[in-house]
């Protein structure tokens, strides 16, 4: 395909030119044989520089020691600082505190999103409320967390100073205590290595996690009873648990019962539809026989019915020709009983199914014929005894109810069933 390019793209495939061929050059420096060998640093030593005159090595400082300098420094400065603003720490000449000290209440660890209205509401309870005096912050201007409420009354102060404490306020329990800086001598506040008194759990060694006094009995009942309260509620869900299973336990119960008695009912149904069909089906099987029987009776005595035919005449007479081979006698074939009982067949025969009128005819053809069969070897029989002169007349194995009776027709060639009357060919000698 690339011979079909034009040439200025077959210009890109075409090789470049060979590497021309330049004579080596001369060999490295660090490859030219050198005529000084090898050697030591020995004839060098005595320019190396004297031990004695060397400076001695410093130590550098790890991470840890200048994490923990840098701490010490920390502390130190802020020792400076403290002693610097306890020289110049006066409560009594403070700017800002004011009004009676005794009559002070100090709230503390207040949410910032408190306003002097919620705490004037929340402390108004134990007694009139003078002036309430919330501390911010001089660079920020947000709320530092805790404020000075001063009573009209000291007794008001006491009384919040001994049940207000541990009260939560938007979701925060505040820490209330009396004014200790212009109360009470030698005291500092935390700001300045102090604490909150010797009232208050300040050590380490002996603080506790909730707010409140050395008398901790009433914040231990009001845990207790908090807890016996959430107990009670605890328990309360249990038994509203317990109950909605035992109710929905009876529910699938009575679900299932009344699936069950549906079942039941169901299958006695089909129990007792199954009952009444075997109960119809074996009475019609019992009509059914019984019909059949009555019919084989009737047959039985219809077949009966032929011995009292007229005998015939000797062996070798022929029957007369007076009429049709039908018309007998009375007491023939075609007599009035034979056809009354043959009219009764045709009518119990019309109410049967078509399957049973056809499988009865074929049973009638069939004995038919078979006795047909029977009355022709005997009719030749006769025929031959006749003519050797036997003096039997012709009666010679028929049995007492003359079932078996039969009659030759004209000329020899068939006979005439005592049951039907119909005309059947002799079998051929």
């Amino acid at each position: 395909m690339t011979q079909f390019l034009p040439p200025n793209l077959l210009a890109l495939f075409a090789p470049r030119d060979p590497i021309p061929y330049l004579p080596p050059l001369e060999k490295l420096p660090h490859e030219k044989h050198h005529n000084q060998p090898y050697c030591g640093i020995a004839p060098y030593i005595r320019e190396f520089e004297d031990p004695r005159d060397a400076p001695p090595p410093t130590r550098a400082e790890t991470r840890e020691e200048r994490m923990e300098r840098k701490r010490r420094e920390k502390i130190e400065r802020r020792q400076q600082e403290v002693e610097t603003e306890l020289k110049m720490w006066d409560p009594h000449n403070d700017p800002n505190a004011q009004g009676d000290a005794f009559k002070t209440l100090f709230v503390a660890r207040v949410n910032y999103d408190t306003t002097e209205s919620k705490l004037r509401r929340e402390f108004e309870v134990y007694g009139p409320i003078k002036r309430i005096h919330m501390v911010y912050s001089k660079r920020s201007g947000k709320p530092r967390g805790y404020a000075f409420i001063e009573y009209e009354h000291e007794r008001d102060m006491h009384s919040a100073y001994k049940h207000a404490d541990g009260k939560k306020i938007d979701g925060r329990r505040v820490l209330v205590d009396v004014e200790r800086g212009r109360t009470v001598k030698g005291w500092r506040p935390r700001r300045l290595g102090g604490g909150l008194g010797g009232t208050r759990r300040g050590g380490a060694d002996v603080n506790i996690r909730h707010s409140g006094r050395d008398d901790t009995s009433r914040y231990d009942e009001r845990d207790r009873d908090r807890d016996r309260e959430r107990e009670r509620r605890e328990r309360s869900r249990e038994r509203d648990k317990e109950r909605e299973r035992r109710r929905s336990r009876s529910r699938d119960r009575r679900r299932r019962s009344r699936s069950r008695d549906k079942e039941e009912r169901r299958r006695s149904r089909e129990r007792s539809k199954d009952k009444d069909r075997e109960r119809k089906r074996r009475s019609s099987r019992s009509r059914e026989r019984a019909r059949r029987e009555r019919e084989r009776k009737e047959e039985l005595r219809g077949g009966g019915g032929g011995g009292d035919m007229a005998e015939p005449s000797e062996a070798g007479d022929a029957p007369p020709d007076d009429g049709p081979p039908g018309e007998l006698g009375p007491d023939g074939p075609d007599g009035p009983e034979e056809k009354g009982r043959d009219r009764d067949r045709e009518r119990r025969r019309s109410h049967r199914s078509e399957r049973e009128r056809r499988r009865d005819r074929d049973r009638d053809r069939d004995r038919e014929h078979k006795r047909g069969e029977r009355g022709s070897e005997r009719g030749r029989d006769e025929a031959r005894g006749g003519g050797g002169g036997g003096q039997d007349n012709g009666l010679e194995g028929l049995g007492n109810d003359g079932r078996d009776m039969y009659m030759e027709s004209e000329g020899g060639d068939g006979y005439l069933a005592p049951e039907n009357g119909y005309l059947m060919e002799a079998a051929p000698e």
